[in-house]
């Protein structure tokens, strides 16, 4: 039940956003600094974003070795080029916009453990870093030269050292996002799940989280940027979900011996220290449709395998203690680039971020802002 005023002053606007990650605040954002009249009003049905950008494992990345050259068997050399410089030119724009402490940002580089079945793709390295030097005008990828030193299980050939990487916070950069937003005077509602969206007509069906108030807001322009959870309300776009499980262990009662952001197996399993701890995800490749959810359980099968290597391969010998885990949502699609375009004639959609929300969030929100400009 709602009151009068309730009704005159909340259900209408010149943009409503539906979902307040990296992308629909980043949207918000752009929309409101080139329309500072206008009432933009984003829609959350969790109380924090519900997919990956609060949930994921804060790697300020954009792919290591074998992940690009897996990409090249996937998309044309053109394609892959132009996708690791927008997730490259991304990250910088943040750093731009926020501030290394804002995002908790260390530039602490990337790395990529090479086994002996991914060995070969050393023998790709020197091409590989001769097409990214279009990009980067300097060597990407190069061999780190003592890795016994890290302490990796013997296993480990090769590690291959990525520059121009490094790790963030997830929750200090939408705490940055959160406080733009708030100094623009964008409104933020949460509790709130949208159960269709009148595409042509800028009418948006919702109801609060409890079902027990159902609710219509009409807005001159609608942005869908729900990511993982968009077929409900797109039901025509090529979307899969990817659910990917990330463990944190208790604190070590040993030193780590390296510091940076770590990859492993193609980039599907990825790892860092925080605060003293093991941060371990990844490994959906390991059951591709088990991990095609959106229900945010963990998959007993994915999680014995992160426990596995933790202890056979990044801390040999060593039994690692558990304190929490946790899953986040990514969407996938044909192409690893984002998804942006018009939906209807009063919507617009940016979905797709191939699990690179961190590298690209910002950018994406930046183009379907100008799209929504347009219309």
């Amino acid at each position: 039940m709602f009151s009068y005023w309730e009704k005159k002053h909340f259900f209408h606007c010149d943009l409503a956003v539906v979902g307040s990650g990296f992308v629909g605040l980043s949207t918000a954002i752009h929309y409101k600094k080139k329309h500072p009249k206008a009432r933009v009003l984003v829609l959350e049905r969790g109380v924090f974003p519900n997919g990956a950008s609060t949930k994921n494992a804060g790697f300020a990345c954009f792919g290591s070795l074998t992940e690009i050259l897996d990409d090249f068997w996937q998309m044309t050399q053109e394609e892959v080029l132009e996708l690791v410089e927008k997730r490259y030119k991304g990250l910088l724009q943040i750093r731009k916009n926020f501030g290394d402490k804002a995002l908790g940002y260390k530039h602490t580089h990337g790395f990529e453990l090479i086994d002996e079945q991914l060995l070969q793709a050393m023998d790709q390295m020197e091409e590989v870093n001769k097409l990214l030097k279009k990009i980067f005008n300097k060597e990407v990828f190069s061999k780190v030269k003592k890795p016994e030193k890290l302490g990796f299980s013997e296993k480990i050939k090769v590690i291959v050292e990525n520059k121009f990487e490094g790790e963030l916070d997830p929750g200090m950069y939408m705490d940055s996002l959160w406080e733009m937003a708030e100094k623009l005077g964008i409104r933020i509602l949460t509790g709130v799940s949208v159960l269709e969206i009148m595409k042509d007509e800028g009418r948006i069906l919702a109801e609060s989280n409890s079902g027990k108030d159902s609710m219509e807001f009409v807005a001159e322009k609608v942005a869908i940027c729900t990511n993982a959870f968009t077929k409900k309300l797109w039901p025509e776009s090529d979307l899969v979900p990817g659910r990917g499980l990330i463990l944190l262990s208790k604190p070590l009662d040993f030193e780590i011996p390296w510091k940076g952001t770590f990859h492993l197996d193609k980039g599907y399993v990825y790892f860092r220290k925080v605060d003293g701890r093991l941060l371990l995800g990844g490994a959906r490749n390991k059951d591709f449709e088990g991990e095609k959810s959106t229900d945010f359980t963990v998959n007993p099968k994915i999680k014995s395998h992160l426990e596995k290597l933790a202890s056979d391969i990044i801390f040999p010998g060593k039994e690692i203690q558990w304190e929490m885990e946790w899953t986040g949502i990514m969407a996938f699609g044909p192409k690893k680039s984002p998804l942006i375009r018009q939906v209807g004639k009063k919507t617009v959609a940016a979905v797709r971020l191939g699990g690179m929300g961190v590298a690209i969030g910002w950018e994406v929100g930046r183009e379907l802002s100008g799209l929504l400009r347009k219309m």
